[in-house]
């Protein structure tokens, strides 16, 4: 029996609360211990089952503004707990929530619609994400979250660790740090089975080979960087970590927007011009929003913060992202990699829009309505562009969740 009355997007309290429910009613199975605190405060929490020496760790939350995983992490658990075969050979090892800082300022759990969604955002910057710090930052300047994650991933030398991501709008994909053969066909069809287009030509993966439709293996340290002016690289994440114990970790990306647009495998006519068209729309955009903070800036003196810091930093790659986008040559020519790009740089101006809002709402300035138009145009935009169709939750969570086990399956046969 489920430990929630309705699925639904969870708290991180509501996450620890099913976490110790689960403990409490098999003791002998379960145990819920704290790992760490975050930069403010507050606990991280680790759901163990089983005793296996030979173990799987799932994450969520390392995104702030990515609330899927913490639904599917809590269904994974009562699944991994119900059903013994999985537990055969191998202990299951939840990180309830990687960032609960910021899972703390993204305040749009049960989102109506894309404009509800950007009204609440949060997407800290790359220095202060848990698993993207490392690429960013010298080991000694580390947030403690990462650390301890790090630590964690020392502690269990998982052979699979998977952290469970998702997009605004687009499609499903999962990247690896390395392969997982048999993995393609069983993502592939649990997406269509769920009316879940496959991202087929994912931004995020530009340039890495793929084993399949939406499943990427990421490059080895010898390769170049599709996007040089970007200041991560996941070569340098905790995604990496498991590498030194012989693992390997799984990246599984769920929308809660749908667009076919990011599905289409035919080549694109012209995707050169249509990257210059998209960099130039890139830079206007975010030169809108650039004007408003400018204009804002002398009235907000002494205001500072989370939400103000990382619409900067957001504005601050764009220029760039725009360079690499009209010089380089393309690292997809497809129309699903054009559409994934397209909704790339529509959302990044329109996060740094939507934080900023949030700033300007609290200082009650008066730049705000202006602002709160713009982002209301840019997210019907987006939606029309790309007739964006909600993924029901339930979809969302069993899509990611067959992923996992079925990537939890493969990876331990090749381990065994």
């Amino acid at each position: 029996m489920s430990l929630l009355p309705e699925l639904r997007y969870l708290s991180v309290p509501e996450l620890v609360a099913c976490a110790r429910s689960l403990a409490a009613r098999e003791p002998g199975l379960c145990a819920v211990r704290q790992i760490g605190l975050s930069r403010a405060g507050r606990p991280l929490h680790l759901l163990s089952v089983g005793h296996a020496e030979r173990a799987v760790l799932v994450v969520a939350g390392a995104h702030a503004n990515e609330p899927t995983g913490g639904s599917t992490l809590r269904v994974l658990a009562e699944r991994v707990l119900i059903e013994k075969e999985l537990r055969a050979g191998t202990s299951w090892h939840f990180l309830l929530c990687a960032d609960p800082d910021g899972a703390s300022l993204h305040v749009t759990p049960a989102p109506h619609s894309l404009l509800d969604y950007h009204l609440g955002f949060y997407r800290p910057t790359g220095a202060e994400q848990p698993e993207w710090s490392p690429s960013v930052l010298p080991p000694d300047r580390l947030p403690p979250e990462t650390r301890a994650l790090i630590g964690v991933i020392d502690e269990l030398r998982p052979y699979l660790q998977v952290t469970l991501h998702g997009t605004d709008l687009g499609g499903s994909w999962v990247q690896l740090t390395r392969d997982v053969p048999g993995l393609a066909e069983p993502f592939a069809k649990s997406a269509a089975q769920l009316h879940i287009p496959v991202e087929a030509g994912a931004s995020d993966a530009a340039g890495w080979p793929a084993t399949g439709p939406g499943v990427h293996v990421m490059p080895g340290p010898e390769s170049g960087v599709a996007y040089p002016s970007m200041p991560d690289d996941a070569r340098h994440s905790t995604w990496y970590r498991t590498h030194r114990y012989g693992g390997l970790t799984a990246v599984v990306e769920v929308p809660m927007w749908a667009s076919d647009l990011v599905d289409d495998p035919a080549p694109h006519p012209a995707p050169a011009a249509a990257m210059q068209r998209l960099a130039r729309r890139l830079l206007r955009d975010s030169l809108e929003v650039e004007r408003i903070l400018a204009e804002a800036l002398p009235r907000l003196d002494g205001v500072d913060g989370p939400l103000l810091r990382a619409a900067r930093w957001a504005l601050d790659l764009i220029p760039g992202l725009a360079e690499d986008w009209s010089r380089t040559r393309p690292a997809g020519t497809t129309m699903a990699y054009v559409g994934s790009v397209d909704a790339f740089g529509r959302r990044l101006p329109l996060r740094a829009a939507s934080m900023l809002l949030r700033v300007l709402r609290e200082a009650d300035d008066r730049a705000a309505p202006q602002l709160e138009q713009l982002v209301a145009t840019w997210c019907d935009a987006f939606v029309e562009r790309f007739r964006a169709r909600w993924v029901p939750l339930e979809h969302q969570v069993e899509h990611q969740s067959r992923t996992v086990l079925v990537a939890a399956q493969q990876a331990r046969e090749q381990v065994a």
